[in-house]
């Protein structure tokens, strides 16, 4: 029996959890009678608590995993995959022009603010690593402004929207949201299967990379 170790970037329930979800999923694309560890470490993102743009979720999803390569690269840990887990918002003004608009540079006057909470992944074997997201579910905009203009963390801001505490280590904004239809876990475990897909379903991506570059798939 073979077993591999995943390190991943949170101790949360929620986190651990998605990622335990996300390989009984994936399980038959391993070996028969794999065998799966998780190990959970609190580390850093090095973004802001509530990342507000889609650019500043990847690079948390990344940096937590990037961490973690570094402490087995140091500590001469066997661990084969490291994964990083990022939630926060994505913030879109919609214009008459059919293209949206992202972030906050050059926004015309009467552009209409859309935000949307985002759950994101990054998944690496130390040498290569790929994104994955879950979809986006839209803010109302008291929530927004709670989060974006008072600078209130995500977690906190919605425990008070929906008048109870611990949310984020529950159903998350994600279940406050959507009417407890997608939990904050759900949202994680897409995250993680979609960047854990170059590496499962690497037949697939290494067939569209041949085409790619002109040869007969």
């Amino acid at each position: 029996m073979s077993k591999i170790i995943m390190a991943i970037g949170s101790k949360r329930g929620p986190k651990l959890n998605a990622v335990q979800q996300a390989l009984e999923s994936l399980s038959p694309f391993f070996p028969p009678a794999t065998e799966f560890e998780l190990v959970g470490l609190e580390v850093d993102s090095g973004v802001s608590h509530t990342p507000s743009s889609r650019e500043e979720l990847m690079r948390g999803a990344r940096q937590r995993a990037e961490t973690l390569v570094q402490i087995a690269q140091k500590s001469a840990l066997r661990w084969h995959y490291f994964v990083g887990l990022e939630g926060g918002l994505d913030v879109i003004h919609e214009t008459a022009s059919p293209l949206p608009i992202r972030g906050h540079s050059d926004v015309p006057p009467n552009a209409r603010r859309r935000v949307f909470l985002e759950s994101w992944a990054y998944v690496s074997d130390g040498k290569r690593g790929h994104y994955g997201r879950s979809g986006g579910i839209e803010l109302p905009e008291p929530l927004v402004r709670e989060v974006l203009e008072n600078g209130t963390e995500l977690a906190v801001a919605i425990d008070r929207f929906a008048g109870t505490a611990g949310i984020r280590d529950a159903q998350g904004a994600w279940g406050v949201l959507s009417g407890d239809l997608i939990s904050r876990q759900e949202a994680f475990r897409v995250a993680v299967i979609a960047a854990f897909a170059p590496f499962y379903n690497a037949k697939m991506y290494r067939a569209a990379a041949v085409g790619a570059s002109g040869s007969v798939l």
